[in-house]
């Protein structure tokens, strides 16, 4: 279905659309009026060590040299007592009646903490903010009070940043008048169409003719915006367009009314999945058979958000936590449209290929970037500057370890870059490797393999190796002797080439596992440290968590394990379906390779089968699905597999009965005579 054949439904259907649209403008202009502007005022504080223990040398009695780390515990425990609801009843009585927040500064080492109150009174909230500044420092005396500490050895407070100017925080109005117009437009648009397929459904009752598609394809000669619009669409070409947006632009640019979700590559594929709706509301397109259960899977991890969110619901919740839980709505919908897209909407086989190729190739021109940013120790991401996006994070530096620059591409953090050039890797070898492509010349096929293959320890990760070693341990078995002794024999000498060309890489890589085998490396200990505290979360909900998104790294700290995210976000449901989904991707790979009736397929099998294994496997190394590109690509690459294990067996079926195969027409194999964009 054509661009122009949705606007001529909703041309026909504007008594549906037109209204309701209206009234959506309407209903966001109200709240515009009558939201209104919040102010925000922060202060900053330090806890400092007792006098007795500030004597000794070489501080000289000086206090501040002694606000150490080692007062961490003691910050908590006064976040804690802050936070709970007998002081905000007893603030209530001293006039704090607005939402107020304590919590660790942002990237501080110590025991900094951070005071906001907000609310929509500027001299007010000024005002509330130096009230309990104050009483954050009663507050700590009288805790040591309690437990009756010994005279001299008290922890005191320092006020570092006085309470601030309240500025105005709009961002929180335009994310509510951004959701109500969106939502009243996305419900316009679904109900033109099913009002069109209603419509539709009575002609036919009625013996009627249906009102003609118009042009199917461009007539010659006309303009290029004619053209585009008027052509036929297919689920490929949409995604090619996610993907271009998704790999091409920084990961962590975004609309800035819709924050971390609103990348313009997620606002994409919400579009995309309202093409889909459109064209099968309209009969032109109908999931493709044996594809149900990826669909299946993803619609688990959907009733379980929505569970998550529904039941914290009650939970005492900052704003910021809210808005959290509504992009993580926003964040499924993408994923679920990825899914649907890929598993539901690739109707022609050779059209799969056509996208696993395109999806390979983007990904090696993300590696090369990288490539270009070990060797120049820069941040090629940073000099990118697109109008009308902001930066969803903080600015992330140039990082280093040991002597080497980490390079991050495009992506967010160099883990990520990491992540997604191992579940990239196993698909570039699969083409390679295949057959049907040595006509495209020995360049064409391995350069995608050395790209991604080579960028991976220039990562200088432990995740980069961990991928690496899984591909290996996935896809070696399978292969004949031949094959397998040289690739092995290529991986030796890969060692012995990084060796020369970058001296120090390899003896770095390998101190980061002896360091995590001995608890000697800082960035491991810091790993290991929080999983006591992701405990306690879990045991609040154990079942349904937090709600998805919640965690944020502001709000408490970063997990740099998507498990243990998703335990304290989801509960134990959550890490289930999370479990669930990476094996659907293994077991797509593996029913993929027994039904292949060709070499080709069982390699692209395989693929499917050792990117799975990676996704599962460096869960828990970062937080993999806290990414936008990372999380993308491993969506499409779940209703990629899908959409291959459906062709595979609709193939297999029509070989064991040529009676089905006179059925099943729509089932066409790789060589099959189809054309590479058709109508639906």
């Amino acid at each position: 279905m054509s661009i122009a054949d949705i606007f001529r439904v909703l041309a026909r259907r504007w008594y549906v659309m037109v209204p309701l649209a209206l009234l959506s403008l309407v209903a966001g202009g109200f709240l515009a009026m009558r939201t209104p502007v919040t102010y925000e005022s922060r202060a900053e504080m330090a806890l400092l060590d007792s006098a007795r223990v500030a004597r000794p040398a070489p501080s000289y009695g000086n206090p501040l040299a002694y606000a150490s780390g080692s007062l961490i515990g003691t910050a908590d425990v006064l976040i804690r007592a802050l936070q709970s609801p007998e002081t905000v009843g007893l603030l209530r009585e001293r006039g704090i009646t607005d939402a107020y927040g304590v919590d660790f500064a942002a990237n501080a080492d110590g025991p900094l903490l951070t005071l906001t109150v907000t609310g929509e009174s500027r001299t007010r909230v000024l005002e509330e903010t130096r009230l309990i500044t104050d009483f954050a420092s009663e507050e700590l005396r009288s805790l040591q009070q309690q437990v009756k500490v010994p005279e001299g050895y008290e922890v005191r407070s320092a006020r570092i940043v006085p309470p601030q100017k309240p500025v105005s925080e709009p961002k929180t109005r335009y994310q509510k008048v951004a959701a109500v117009v969106a939502f009243g437009l996305t419900a316009a648009f679904v109900l033109s169409f099913v009002v069109e397929a209603w419509a539709m459904a009575r002609r036919r009752a009625r013996g009627l003719p249906e009102p003609g598609p118009g042009a199917s394809s461009p007539r010659p000669g006309a303009g290029r915006i004619r053209t585009v619009l008027t052509r036929p669409l297919d689920a490929v070409a949409v995604l090619t367009g996610y993907l271009a947006l998704a790999l091409f632009l920084p990961s962590n640019l975004a609309l800035p009314a819709l924050g971390g979700a609103g990348t313009p590559a997620n606002v994409f594929a919400l579009l995309g999945l309202f093409w889909y709706l459109a064209t099968w509301c309209r009969g032109r397109i109908a999931p493709a058979p044996g594809t149900r259960t990826v669909r299946t899977m993803m619609l688990v991890l959907a009733l379980t958000v929505l569970l998550s969110y529904v039941a914290n619901q009650d939970r005492i919740s900052t704003q910021k936590e809210i808005l959290a839980a509504d992009r993580g709505l926003i964040v499924l919908l993408v994923w679920v449209a990825l899914v649907v897209l890929a598993s539901a909407g690739i109707q022609d086989r050779r059209r799969l290929d056509v996208l696993l190729r395109r999806l390979v190739v983007m990904g090696s021109v993300v590696a090369a970037l990288g490539l270009y940013d070990f060797f120049t120790g820069t941040n090629i991401a940073d000099s990118l500057r697109i109008p009308g996006l902001n930066s969803s994070v903080a600015s992330v530096s140039v990082l280093d370890r040991g002597s080497f620059t980490r390079p991050r591409s495009l992506t967010a953090h160099p883990l990520e870059f990491s992540g997604m050039l191992a579940i990239l890797l196993p698909f570039a070898l699969a083409q390679a490797l295949d057959p049907a492509r040595r006509a495209a010349g020995a360049l064409r096929r391995w350069a995608p393999v050395v790209l991604l293959g080579g960028g991976l320890p220039l990562t200088v990760s432990r995740t980069s190796i961990i991928g690496v070693a899984v591909v290996v341990l996935v896809m070696l078995p399978r292969w004949k002797p031949q094959r397998r002794w040289t690739a092995i024999g290529i991986l030796f000498g890969s060692v012995a080439v990084f060796k020369v060309l970058v001296p120090g890489l390899i003896g770095t890589i390998t101190g980061l596992f002896s360091g995590s085998l001995n608890n000697a490396d800082s960035s491991t200990q810091a790993r290991t440290i929080k999983y006591p505290k992701i405990y306690e979360y879990f045991t609040q909900d154990p079942v349904f968590g937090r709600g998805f998104g919640t965690f944020t790294p502001e709000r408490y700290f970063f997990t740099d394990n998507q498990y243990l995210l998703t335990l304290a976000e989801l509960g134990a449901l959550g890490v289930l379906c999370l479990l669930l989904l990476g094996l659907t991707g293994v077991h797509q790979g593996g029913a993929i390779r027994r039904l292949a009736r060709d070499e080709a397929d069982r390699e692209l099998g395989q693929a499917f089968f050792a990117s799975a294994m990676v996704a599962l496997v460096v869960g828990a190394t970062f937080d993999t699905l806290s990414f936008p590109m990372f999380a993308g690509v491993f969506f499409l690459l779940l209703g990629l597999g899908g959409s291959c294990l459906g062709f595979v067996r609709r193939e297999a079926a029509a070989a064991a009965s040529p009676s089905a195969a006179a059925r099943a027409p729509d089932a066409p194999s790789r060589s099959a005579d189809s054309p590479h964009l058709v109508e639906m």
